[in-house]
């Protein structure tokens, strides 16, 4: 007879260990990431530490904030479930890695819980700063504070004029990128790096999306960056901000920063895999990685 333990150890030991790591890989990356927008839209102003108005050195917060929580949630779960921490990843491995495609709603729950729980432990830890915001900005419901609410998740720049056609574009091309990038930096055909600073530069990948696209649409290139922590705004009193994603100059907004990135994942590596995949492949034919096999679960 199979004893208790011995049946949770299995249950780590298998799909159920990579979904513990999805879900905590995903948390890593939320809680620092929504922790410096955090920081730079709340936390400097209304701690005195910062009297200007938001400009580029938030920027650079954000952006910075953002790569590094990528950085230590592939150092999280890296070693169990090959840290996924996106669907879009997920979504382009089974397309493209050979990524059992069973598993793939089971690492998008993962990471859409373990991004809804850090919002939530984020909003624990700054709902002063955002409440003392809104009285100094004289916002009285939240619903109407586009600001906080970025805190969170994303919306369109106002020169969209309400269109979600340019965002959509957007979260495609810009999620496209971070998985061709992906796809060459795990290529153990291509230049891969080397002794195990492969999460560094990948997080160096979303850093470098924030400081030439991330002002567009907010950058997410994650569903799940996206909708679990705006389900938590939903929760808080956000309410048409968050669904159905609507403001003063958009509407409907809340589909775009899923469907987005999940088309644009798929694009970017099949893009990698058509220009430099099946060249590498042509020349190394006898290789064992010749389908890119590096990017899977390790065994």
């Amino acid at each position: 007879m199979v004893t208790g333990r011995t049946a949770v150890q299995r249950w780590r030991a298998g799909t159920g260990g990579e979904l513990l790591a999805e879900f905590l890989g995903t948390f890593v990356l939320i809680l620092i990431g929504c922790g410096s927008v955090a920081v730079a839209v709340v936390g400097l102003p209304g701690s005195d530490r910062q009297s200007d108005p938001f400009g580029a050195a938030n920027w650079l917060i954000i952006a910075w904030g953002w790569g590094l929580g990528v950085v230590f949630g592939v150092y999280v779960a890296g070693g169990v479930s090959g840290a996924h921490i996106n669907p879009a990843v997920t979504l382009a491995f089974a397309v493209r890695r050979g990524f059992s495609w069973a598993k793939v709603p089971l690492y998008w729950l993962a990471q859409v819980l373990g991004a809804f729980v850090a919002a939530a432990l984020v909003y624990a830890v700054y709902a002063p700063a955002i409440d003392a915001f809104n009285a100094t900005e004289q916002i009285a419901d939240r619903s109407g504070s586009l600001s906080t609410f970025a805190i969170f998740a994303t919306y369109p720049a106002p020169y969209f004029n309400g269109g979600l056609w340019g965002p959509l574009l957007d979260q495609i091309v810009g999620t496209a990128i971070l998985l061709a990038l992906i796809a060459a930096l795990i290529d153990k055909r291509n230049q891969a790096p080397a002794a195990n600073t492969g999460p560094f530069l990948i997080g160096l990948v979303v850093v470098a999306i924030g400081l030439t696209y991330g002002t567009n649409a907010g950058y997410a290139i994650n569903p799940a960056r996206d909708l679990g922590p705006r389900l938590w705004t939903y929760i808080e009193g956000w309410g048409r901000l968050a669904f159905p994603g609507g403001g003063d100059y958009f509407g409907s907004y809340w589909w775009v920063p899923i469907v987005g990135p999940l088309i644009g994942g798929v694009v970017g590596i099949v893009v990698y895999d058509m220009f430099i995949g099946q060249v590498l492949a042509a020349r190394n034919p006898d290789d064992p990685d010749a389908a890119g096999g590096a990017s899977r679960v390790p065994e």
